[in-house]
């Protein structure tokens, strides 16, 4: 039997799966990793803790896989998208990591749309002018960090994102590339040539920036033993953005097929076919999958703030000592007219406003902790629902059913809430490591392991369905008053 290495590197931690053909996991590893805050609004990582802790999560799979270790064909990789990584030609990072974030370009933001920026990118790239992108944040650094302009000048800057950063890493600076997916979230990809559109990098001031060389999803982008972990060298066979990845994962392989990722933050992205759709409604166009056969594109609405806004309640402001108590009281309690505003580094898709920090509104003497804990979950929905809603009119289809992965799916009132909100079913997978499987998928469609993806597709576990309910009308009507509070902001 022959089997796939996933990595899944993603903003926590990285995580190391051993698949087989038909799906099954064999063996799995973690290691976490940490965000850095130097200022307000600047989010950093260690990029050498980044690829440290792909090898400490191979080591504990690999470990762990009671398999022949010379079974394992090939590997594929997810990870975190728009994270900026800037090396030199030895592999030694110039600056930290800028995390996706990071709202530190924000003023260069503003910039480039009052220059008229804003319809030129939106044409060439499927994105909008916003700090949560590549783009901005390179001009940042540039202008900004002599370390940065220095290399530049003396052609001695790579840039990448995460996939490109540990494929360098891994392959000992003899491959240098990207795949489609991480290249569209730049600012710096012509959707339509698919290939680096110049002009922008001219524009955005970045002439000699070196640039990985971008590929298919599904390719052959190199070779690696981990460092010696392994006695031969075996091909990475696949690379793609997580939010993608776990599109693949969670079969949106066809138009009208969405799925939404609900961790730390939020990307919910619908399959459109063969061909870009023009962004609107606050939407980004991007890429899905691709392979040398087919090319996929997205439309995709993005949540900043998900996950993280419960946990910064537990964490930073100490409402409750475990996410436990915060479920019991989401299950005991209505929200009281309590909404959470989650605007840490801004609300994403549609409304794209950054009113300056989150906000708690509707506060009397009669709430308690418990009203605020079910409003941070309640935003997670709400947010949801407002993407659902404007994508379903840009894409002129009303969604049948939304797919749905991450640590959130574990909480059951969560799909309930979310299912009667969007008055739609949704489901969840068995698997959870949704983006490390689809990942995966394409390294073993590529490595000759499947013979197709619907192959792959067809042997998904469906864990859980959750039906619209009872709550449709208390859900409905708790909607549009977060909706008059987002219009307020």
């Amino acid at each position: 039997m022959k089997y796939v290495l996933a990595i899944d590197q993603g903003t926590s931690g990285t995580k190391a799966l051993i698949f087989d053909s038909e799906g099954q996991v064999h063996a799995r590893g973690f290691a976490a990793v940490a965000c850095t805050h130097p200022r307000t609004g600047f989010v950093e990582q260690d990029a050498e803790a980044l690829y440290e802790s792909v090898l400490r999560a191979v080591t504990e799979c690999i470990g762990r896989f009671e398999g022949p270790r010379d079974e394992i064909a090939g590997v594929g990789i997810s990870n975190q998208r728009e994270t900026v990584v800037l090396w030199n030609a030895k592999g030694e990072p110039i600056v930290p990591a800028v995390s996706w974030q990071c709202q530190r370009s924000l003023g260069i933001c503003e910039r480039m749309k009052a220059d008229g920026l804003g319809p030129v990118i939106a044409k060439k790239t499927g994105l909008l002018i916003d700090p949560y992108f590549s783009g901005s944040k390179l001009i940042w650094l540039n202008e900004n960090d002599e370390r940065v302009r220095d290399a530049i000048a003396k052609d001695d800057a790579y840039f990448g994102t995460v996939d490109s950063w540990l494929l360098y890493r891994l392959t000992k600076g003899a491959a240098y590339r990207t795949d489609y997916t991480n290249a569209s979230r730049t600012m710096l990809f012509n959707l339509a040539t698919l290939q680096w559109d110049r002009e922008l990098v001219e524009t955005f001031g970045l002439r000699g920036l070196r640039l990985p060389e971008p590929m298919p999803s599904a390719s052959d982008f190199g070779a690696t033993d981990f460092d010696g972990l392994l006695d031969r060298a075996i091909p990475v066979l696949s690379m793609i953005g997580d939010s993608h990845a776990a599109a693949v994962g969670e079969g949106c392989l066809h138009p009208g097929v969405a799925k939404a990722t609900m961790g730390t933050g939020s990307s919910i992205m619908m399959n459109v076919g063969a061909h870009p759709q023009e962004p609107a409604h606050g939407l980004v166009s991007t890429l899905c999958f691709a392979s040398d056969e087919r090319v996929d594109y997205a439309l995709e609405g993005i949540v900043i703030s998900a996950g993280s806004t419960p946990a910064f309640l537990k964490d930073k402001l100490r409402l409750f000592d475990d996410f436990a108590q915060a479920e019991q009281a989401f299950i005991d309690y209505d929200n009281g007219g309590v909404f959470v505003l989650p605007a840490f580094s801004g609300i994403g898709c549609p409304h794209w406003k950054y009113p300056g920090g989150a906000q708690i509104v509707g506060l009397d003497f009669s709430k308690s902790w418990q009203h605020v804990a079910r409003a941070a979950y309640e935003s997670i929905v709400y947010q949801i629902k407002d993407v659902i809603t404007v994508m379903e009119q840009a894409a002129n289809v009303r969604l049948r059913e939304l797919y749905l992965d991450g640590g959130l799916v574990q909480r059951p009132f969560l799909l309930q809430y979310l299912s009667d909100t969007l008055d739609r079913p949704v489901s969840t997978l068995a698997l959870s490591e949704i983006s490390a499987a689809g990942a995966a998928a394409l390294a073993a469609w590529r490595g000759g392991l499947i013979a197709s993806l619907d192959t792959y597709q067809s042997k998904r576990v469906i864990a859980r369905r959750v039906e619209p309910g009872s709550g449709v009308d208390a859900a409905a009507a708790n909607h549009a008053q977060w909706l008059c509070w987002i219009e307020r902001l």
